[in-house]
C-alpha cells in the first residue's frame, strides 16, 4: 500500500484526485499507476486501470491470474469491473469510499455471486492516510 500511497501523491502534485493503485504478483510490483483522466482527458484513466494495463502488458495477458491490486481509495463500479476481467485474486484498499465505492461501500461487485469471477476484498489498510490525502485536496477545492 506503500507503494500506491506514492502513485496518488504523483497525481496530486499533478493536479489529479489522487488514488494510486499498484499490482502485485508473486510479490513483485507489475504494474502501478495513479489518476490521470484530466491529464489524458480519459475518463477511464483511473488509477487501477492504468495499473492493471501495465500489468498485463507485462505478463503478456490480460489475465492476472493470482495478483493483488492495491488501491488508496475504494475502487469505483469501472475499476471494479476490470479487476475482475483481469481475474485478479484480490483488491485491497486503503480508504471507503461512500459516494462511489463499488467493493463494499454502494456495491458489492468483486464478491457477487451472479458474476463469473470472484476476487478476496480487505480494506481499511494504512486507511488514514489514505483517507487524509484525498480529505485534503477535496478541502482545497472548496477553498
Amino acid at each position: 500500500m506503500r507503494e500506491a500511497l506514492t502513485e496518488a501523491e504523483s497525481a496530486l502534485a499533478a493536479g489529479e484526485v489522487p488514488v494510486g493503485a499498484v499490482v502485485v504478483s508473486e510479490g513483485e510490483v507489475i504494474g502501478r499507476g495513479h489518476n490521470r483522466p484530466i491529464g489524458l482527458r480519459d475518463p477511464t484513466a483511473h488509477a487501477e486501470i492504468l495499473a492493471l494495463r501495465e500489468g498485463a502488458l507485462k505478463v503478456g495477458n490480460y489475465r492476472l491470474l493470482g495478483a493483488t491490486l492495491y488501491v488508496t481509495v475504494e475502487p469505483c463500479p469501472m475499476c471494479c469491473g476490470a479487476a475482475l476481467l483481469a481475474r485478479v485474486g484480490r483488491v485491497v484498499y486503503g480508504a471507503s469510499d461512500p459516494k462511489s465505492g463499488a467493493a463494499v461501500s454502494l456495491y458489492r461487485l468483486l464478491d457477487d455471486p451472479r458474476l463469473n469471477h470472484r476476487a478476496q476484498v480487505a480494506g481499511g489498510v494504512l486507511g488514514e492516510e489514505c483517507r487524509r490525502l484525498v480529505t485534503a485536496f477535496f478541502e482545497g477545492k472548496r477553498v
